[in-house]
């Protein structure tokens, strides 16, 4: 194994991803802090799309592998030389809200976000919580992991449950010589209650986006701190294109334009285009969403952009009975030809 990337300290509480070759250089690692400041699935996009001769080891919370995923499915990555290895993620905070959390000590914040949560004291601290991408996750455990490193049901303060879920992952644990055990007792229950919790939260979230979004006037109320930064489109990892329509000249538009269209309706909001952006992204990636929420972490403006996202690529992806991120065997919609696909609408027969 070449290298391997994964979270660390870098200076007091900043926690970024780190590609490590020399063992001496781990000191600070910490897969388990409670910060979320990238997707990695684009770094280790990056770092698979051609071979480089060794497998690579990588640390990922489990959206992030299902966007890897997704990468992966669009030419935009390729899995044969790299190692998922996956952990239950019990949740992030914002970026703004991780720095106070985490105070001058980010290990030792770590530790503390552990202990109160198996203590049953909860997530929220001072005046926040997780984020609603994390509160609202239904995929708390990594299961297209290679290997998969378990939290939840376990007694963390004396041992973590670790088991191999691909031949890959089979042969890497093989070498490691670790004793054999047992799922814990408690794992099922602990995982059914934590989905429990989660889905209420997401259906509640769906609930009340499809109301607040629920026409037009509504749709543009919802969007009216957008001031098309597109940090949204940056950090979403699944948004790949190598070259955005918005960031060409076609929205640039003339001075007389702005204008007309002033003119016309005695005021516009400015700048333009705001809502035509959103909807563009969402005829585009709510496919492939995998409801990570870095682009409400990236909004200078707290538009609740995940919440939209989520709600709409639920609706998409139960249309064409797809899970973004599940499997790379998983044909992504529009990809491939299916007759009988949506004859309710066609016409055709089943």
């Amino acid at each position: 194994m070449s290298a391997i990337l994964v979270n660390q300290h870098l200076q007091k509480s900043a926690v970024m991803p780190t590609l490590v070759t020399d063992p001496e250089k781990l000191h600070a690692v910490d897969p388990l802090s409670p910060a979320f400041p990238i997707n990695a699935a684009k770094l280790v996009s990056r770092l698979t799309r051609k071979p480089v001769g060794s497998p690579i080891a990588v640390v990922l919370r489990p959206c992030e592998i299902r966007a890897f995923i997704e990468l992966v499915k669009l030419k935009q990555g390729n899995m044969s030389e790299v190692i998922l290895l996956g952990m239950d993620c019990l949740g992030a905070y914002r970026n703004i809200d991780y720095s106070r959390f985490a105070g001058g000590d980010g290990l030792d914040s770590t530790l503390r976000f552990y202990q109160n949560v198996f203590a049953g004291k909860g997530t929220a601290f001072e005046d926040f919580d997780l984020s609603p991408a994390c509160k609202a996750c239904d995929h708390p455990v990594p299961d297209n992991a290679d290997i998969l490193i378990g939290l939840l049901g376990a007694d963390i303060g004396k041992s973590v449950f670790i088991t191999a879920n691909t031949p890959k992952g089979d042969d890497l644990l093989g070498k490691l010589g670790l004793a054999e055990s047992q799922t814990p007792e408690g794992r099922k229950d602990a995982e059914a209650a934590l989905l429990a919790e989660r889905s209420a939260y997401r259906d509640q979230m769906f609930e009340d986006t499809a109301q607040a979004t629920a026409d037009l006037e509504k749709l543009m109320a919802y969007l009216r701190n957008c001031v098309n930064c597109y940090n949204c489109r940056v950090a979403c990892p699944v948004c790949y294109c190598k070259e955005c329509v918005f960031v060409t000249d076609v929205f640039d538009h003339e001075p007389s334009q702005y204008l007309r269209w002033a003119k016309r309706k005695g005021s516009i909001k400015m700048p333009t285009d705001t809502v035509f952006y959103h909807l563009t992204r969402l005829a585009h990636m709510s496919t492939a969403c995998i409801g990570c929420g870095q682009c409400s972490n990236a909004c200078p403006n707290n538009v609740p952009v995940m919440e939209l996202f989520r709600t709409i690529a639920d609706c998409t992806q139960r249309s064409f009975n797809y899970e973004a991120g599940r499997s790379v065997d998983d044909d992504p919609p529009l990809s491939t030809f299916r007759e009988h696909e949506f004859s309710e609408v066609t016409g055709g027969k089943d």
